[in-house]
């Protein structure tokens, strides 16, 4: 007790400090992981657009490759018919026969090599297709931990308001998640 009612008001006064002190110690170190965490979310934010980006690259690559290998199998088709009537023309006979037996085997010749060149387009298709969807599962892992990293923050300015330090650990907690999850896009 004390002796007298303006060393009480002080103590008081002094005890109310203390505690505004600790509020703003604890609100300081909520805002510095706040800081830390958005910072950590924009170069989540950041590699999860990059894996957008080249999946996009990837598919659009693909796609291009089909177009060419769709083209190729095209010519082949057109050589199949053009040898094919040679071939009925061979078959006639005639003056030009020996003439259009060289222009079967150049033909057939050909739609080998045009064939040849398809499968390479197909098997070119193939490998775009593949890192498109590798590109693709990073970006999803990469949107699942920047969505946590978001929360993290939000989450985070309810410790500020409420003054508790449950939603803090709780947002730390998510940050570790969205990291950890973001780590494991690239394993």
């Amino acid at each position: 007790m004390s002796d007298s009612p303006l060393e009480e008001m002080e103590a008081r006064e002094s005890a109310e400090r203390a505690e505004e002190a600790k509020k703003d110690a604890f609100n300081s170190q909520v805002t510095m992981t706040i800081a830390v965490m958005a910072v950590v979310a924009a170069i989540g934010a950041s590699l999860e657009t990059s894996e957008g980006d080249q999946t996009i690259v990837a598919k659009n690559d693909a796609v291009l490759q089909q177009n060419q290998a769709t083209d190729q199998w095209n010519e082949y088709e057109a050589k199949s018919l053009k040898k094919n009537l040679y071939a009925i023309e061979v078959d006639r006979g005639g003056p030009k026969a020996a003439d259009y037996v060289k222009v079967v085997a150049k033909n057939t010749a050909d739609q080998e090599r045009i064939a040849a060149q398809a499968k390479a387009f197909e098997a070119a298709r193939h490998h775009y297709g593949e890192v498109a969807e590798f590109h693709e599962r990073r970006h999803s892992k990469l949107t699942l931990g920047s969505t946590l990293l978001h929360m993290a923050i939000a989450i985070s300015t309810l410790s500020i308001i409420l003054h508790r330090r449950w939603p803090w650990i709780t947002a730390i907690g998510l940050t570790i998640v969205g990291v950890g999850i973001g780590v494991w896009a690239y394993l």
